[in-house]
């Protein structure tokens, strides 16, 4: 079995991402492939896929929907996992007590989920460094903002620790799947 990690990264983040649980998977004996969404032409030789995007303000990068739309006969018919880099911050509840992760979910996950059927989706926090040289000024700007520090962009450094758990899982659905 061969799985596809694919992955639409602004700053590099969600490339960390999806390198982390490619990592994981080969680890656990998975034949894996990392590639960017705008690299990847055929899909119809991988198994399984892992598809994430960036997502900013509440939506995942455009290149990621493009890749989706574009593959999603086949992806619609093999296993599935969707994750989401983003929410910006160490907290996992706001102030009135909401569930930063909930509501941080791209709203475009949904939509996914009716047309491929995903075996499960995440949401990876992020923190960030308000001056990484690869800020455009306007996401400097929103590092200056007191909230929501869940939808601000930057040179982020994800929760490594969710991303390796997250890979294990996936590692053990894909021995159930190749099983039965």
């Amino acid at each position: 079995m061969t799985v596809l990690v694919a992955y639409a990264s602004r700053h590099g983040a969600t490339l960390g991402i999806a390198d982390r649980i490619a990592a994981g998977l080969r680890k656990a004996g998975v034949a894996t492939e990392v590639r960017s969404v705008d690299e990847v032409v055929d899909v119809t030789g991988y198994d399984a896929f892992v598809i994430g995007s960036a997502a900013y303000m509440y939506h995942w990068l455009k290149e990621a929907d493009t890749f989706v739309a574009r593959h999603r006969s086949i992806l619609s018919s093999r296993p599935v996992w969707l994750f989401s880099g983003g929410p910006v911050g160490a907290d996992v509840v706001d102030e009135e007590g909401h569930d930063l992760v909930e509501v941080s979910r791209p709203s475009e996950i949904e939509e996914l989920a009716g047309a491929l059927h995903p075996r499960g989706d995440r949401v990876f926090f992020e923190t960030a460094d308000p001056h990484a040289p690869a800020l455009g000024l306007g996401e400097r700007f929103l590092h200056t903002l007191p909230a929501p520090r869940t939808a601000q962009p930057g040179d982020d450094v994800p929760d490594w620790a969710a991303a390796d758990g997250w890979a294990a899982e996936i590692a053990a659905d894909l021995d159930e799947l190749a099983v039965h």
